[in-house]
């Protein structure tokens, strides 16, 4: 399975030959393909040949463009993921309001427990325990938002109270927000991929957001960003690193242990399985057992 996240931070010619990703700079660096699950192109100089971006579709490479600001903009993607993308889009449009609403509940238990596994592995025992009191109190389609309690009381414990995630000169905001794009781009591959319609959320509804579904699918995910954040303590110079190294982290799923960039897909492949009446339950994501 492919394993290896390939950051392009300088001036290059990137192409493919005999299966192999082929970086020309001032040495020459090859890397197999089918040992490559993401190519971050970091550095806007850096060239690719249409030959690597239709092998790296091929093989299911992720190709995640950064803007200006080395931030992830968007990425590429095949146009014939899933042969059956209108049946997709009609089981999409038949989900009813109900199981739209139980699947966000349990969306929202699975990252309010997840954070107050992050809160307790940091000692702050009495605010994981109301954040798991909250995770119970979580109605289909979260109507008295604890999702938003949880997020005030998990935010201030962790970064004080002053800490504002709406403060873009913070930090740590800074590296929470490229982890968590970095995440959303994992899912929203994986929802192409099966023919859905990014646009069209559960729980999500912004006219303007074309990853409405990606955000809700997303969610269970983010407390290990925060966790990475906490536990590395980047800065303003390694802090993509870090994140980058966070996909590669052993999380479980479903009680079976697995690289969490390995996990998005079965997570997705669970989540639609609920919505269309397939499953009774989607499977938890949580913390590996010992690996925090």
């Amino acid at each position: 399975m492919a394993y290896r996240i390939v950051k392009i931070n300088s001036r290059c010619k990137l192409e493919t030959s005999l299966n192999y990703l082929v970086c020309r700079a001032e040495s020459e660096t090859r890397i197999l393909l089918d040992e490559i699950s993401v190519i971050l192109i970091e550095n806007q100089q850096a060239c690719l040949t249409s030959a690597l971006l239709s092998e790296c579709m091929s093989h299911g490479i992720r190709v995640i463009f950064c803007d200006g600001k080395h931030n992830p903009q968007g990425e590429l993607n095949p146009y014939f993921g899933c042969y059956d993308g209108l049946a997709k889009f009609r089981l999409q449009c038949s989900w009813s309001d109900g199981a739209k609403d139980q699947a966000w509940q349990a969306i929202i238990r699975q990252k309010v427990l997840n954070q107050a596994f992050v809160l307790r592995s940091r000692g702050k025992t009495d605010k994981a325990n109301m954040l798991a009191k909250f995770s119970e109190e979580v109605l289909p389609g979260d109507p008295g938002n604890r999702e938003g309690l949880a997020a005030k009381v998990y935010f201030q414990s962790l970064f004080g109270t002053s800490f504002d995630r709406r403060d873009e000169y913070n930090p740590i905001n800074l590296y929470l927000n490229y982890g968590y794009s970095l995440l959303l781009s994992l899912i929203n591959r994986e929802i192409s991929s099966f023919g859905y319609i990014n646009h069209v959320g559960i729980h999500h509804i912004g006219e303007t957001n074309p990853f409405n579904l990606g955000c809700d699918f997303v969610e269970p995910f983010r407390p290990f960003v925060d966790e990475t954040v906490l536990r590395l303590e980047p800065n303003r110079e390694n802090y993509k690193k870090s994140m980058l190294d966070c996909m590669s982290r052993e999380v479980s799923f479903s009680g079976k242990k697995m690289l969490l960039q390995n996990a998005a897909k079965p997570y997705v492949i669970a989540a639609f399985s609920y919505l269309n009446g397939k499953s009774q339950e989607i499977p938890n994501l949580s913390f590996a057992n010992g690996n925090i």
